[in-house]
């Protein structure tokens, strides 16, 4: 009689931690998509506030079609080619904003202080949110990797999370190094 106690308490207990694995494993796939979610939302700001700059007349002609073309290519881009477009639009603002005195040329045009402002804030949430949701991403690997989430299928049909990987270097002038260049910052 001792015995099937015993061999109850050991599958309760099995199955409790089972229980508690898998419950942690669906906290962190609701993590990821959270992160996933405000990654997406500071991409599309950081490119909406690209676009909003080059059609803005602030530009030069050549400085305004290479970051509109980025801007919108990244806007645009499927979600396998996301990562590259988004990179391009890094490189294309590195490439703008060269040079401090760029960004002082447009925060002296009328709204360009506001817009610089805004470029700058997003410019700086990207990384923080790509390494929110790469984060998480390596927690729900590391929890997946485990033999029992493998054997028992504890991760159901979801989809093994993949980190976003990207070239998301802002330019020298736009961070707390370079802004104190423009009187926007």
């Amino acid at each position: 009689m001792t015995t099937i106690i015993w061999v109850a308490v050991a599958i309760v207990a099995i199955g409790l931690y089972l229980s508690w694995t898998a419950g942690r494993l669906d906290r962190l796939h609701a993590r990821i998509d959270a992160a996933r979610a405000a990654l997406d939302a500071q991409l599309l700001r950081r490119a909406s506030v690209a676009q909003e700059l080059a059609t803005a007349g602030v530009l030069d002609p050549a400085a305004s079609i290479v970051l509109y073309e980025s801007a919108h290519a990244a806007r645009q881009a499927e979600p396998e080619q996301r990562e590259v477009a988004e990179s391009e639009l890094s490189q294309a603002l590195r490439v703008v904003f060269a040079e401090p005195g760029a960004v002082a040329e447009v925060a002296q045009a009328p709204g360009g202080s506001a817009a610089i402002t805004e470029l700058t804030q997003s410019v700086r949430r990207v990384p923080m949110a790509r390494r929110f949701h790469n984060d998480a991403v390596r927690a729900a690997r590391a929890v997946r990797r485990h033999r029992v989430v493998r054997w028992f299928r504890l991760a159901g049909h979801a989809p093994f999370p993949l980190a976003f990987e990207m070239d998301d270097e802002p330019p020298v002038p736009l961070t707390a190094d370079g802004a104190g260049s423009h009187p926007a910052a």
